[in-house]
């Protein structure tokens, strides 16, 4: 005979005060868990949002990050003369030369300083990031001292809006636009002329080369050409899986701190479970004889006892979940491991992450109540009814 869902779902309403404090606890577990999750999904899909599957990053071989590359003017011109390099609407290739180095800001009412990235861009820097949009101010001239800052630049450090001033390498740059690239890397950046910045920083070559491709499936070709060409000591990459390769150390590391203090909490509410549902057995051992005398296996009374134990931990999930999601609305920022630089993400929900919380969730509550709901079919009549 098996036993009703109704009469597990009335025990735990009849104990609600009980209920709610184990379950509060999976909660806090439950809402840890889910937030990491987050933090790393959210950098990650920061980070790949900022590259174009038909784009092409050209570094030197070996390099882990534009950082660390360098890209001799020669080897440039090489490359930049690709057949399979896709023509703007004016005419022009949509090849860009670019430099990466790092400074340190001030962040805005603090004396706290961060790593930003100034990215010197090329004629068709801008119209080969379709998510980048200027929104206040205009676009620098070429060959000044003008500069954009990112949103977030903009944001969170001083110096970065419309109108003031920009100190690095031994020259003063004015910021004259900002631009919004949305949620990608790209909005903590500063951008200015690429030949002009190379010269404050008396660097002789470039960091990388980004052009777009007519046909995005010719991508191998060019790859296996300038990979195997003399005259080059470079590599190619989508640039969508150049910035998957930047986010996974980070990532990685976020997911494995998240792991290891769940872990270390969930013990705390595994043995809360288990003290709420070995409780429950104690309380009920007259219930439990009556229901065996009444028929009920053995194995009607162990399920019982787990699925009490498992909407327990369904409860927490569904809360701890719940109260993540609200950390959608939140931007964060911290150093990307790959380049030194401050990157600013948000968190990032996805049914993925939502199952495996409730999957999480599910699991303490079937490890806190599996003893306690042994013990509980293993009573025998006689001993129960006589308790």
């Amino acid at each position: 005979m098996a036993m009703p869902f109704s009469y597990s779902f009335r025990n735990l309403w009849t104990r609600r005060l009980t209920t709610v404090l184990t379950a509060s606890g999976m909660a806090l577990v439950v809402f840890v868990f889910t937030a990491i999750l987050m933090l790393a999904q959210g950098l990650q899909k920061t980070l790949v949002e900022t590259g174009s599957y038909d784009n092409v990053i050209v570094i030197r071989k070996g390099s882990a990050s534009e950082v660390q590359s360098g890209v001799a003017r020669d080897q440039a011109s090489v490359v930049e003369t690709s057949p399979e390099i896709a023509i703007g609407e004016d005419g022009q290739p949509l090849v860009a030369k670019e430099t990466l180095v790092l400074i340190t800001l001030p962040k805005r009412g603090t004396i706290k300083v961060s790593n930003v990235q100034i990215r010197g861009i090329g004629r068709a820097s801008m119209a080969l990031r379709r998510q980048v949009k200027l929104s206040a101010g205009r676009l620098p001239r070429s060959g000044s001292l003008e500069i954009l800052s990112g949103k977030s630049i903009a944001e969170r450090f001083q110096g970065g809006g419309i109108g003031e001033r920009l100190r690095f390498g031994a020259t003063e740059w004015t910021v004259v636009g900002i631009f919004d690239a949305g949620n990608t890397g790209f909005s903590s950046e500063v951008w200015a002329d690429a030949d002009q910045l190379m010269q404050a920083f008396r660097r002789p070559v470039y960091s990388s080369l980004i052009f777009r491709l007519t046909d995005p499936s010719a991508f191998e070709g060019v790859k296996t050409r300038i990979e195997t060409d003399p005259r080059l000591t470079l590599e190619a990459k989508r640039e969508t899986r150049y910035y998957e390769d930047q986010s996974q150390v980070m990532a990685k590391f976020l997911r494995i701190l998240g792991i290891s203090l769940t872990i270390i909490f969930s013990l705390g509410a595994i043995i809360g479970a288990m003290i709420t549902m070995y409780t429950a057995v104690a309380n009920r051992t007259s219930e439990i004889g009556t229901l065996r005398a009444l028929g009920f296996r053995r194995s009607s009374i162990l399920g019982t006892f787990l699925l009490e134990s498992l909407l327990l931990g369904l409860v927490g999930g569904l809360t701890g979940v719940f109260f993540a999601s609200f950390m959608q609305l939140i931007t964060v920022s911290t150093m990307n491991f790959q380049t030194f630089s401050e990157l600013a993400f948000s968190f990032t929900l996805t049914p993925r992450i939502v199952m495996e919380a409730l999957s999480f969730a599910l699991i303490m509550g079937f490890v806190g109540g599996v003893l306690p709901a042994f013990r509980a079919s293993r009573l025998k009549i006689v001993d129960a009814l006589r308790a």
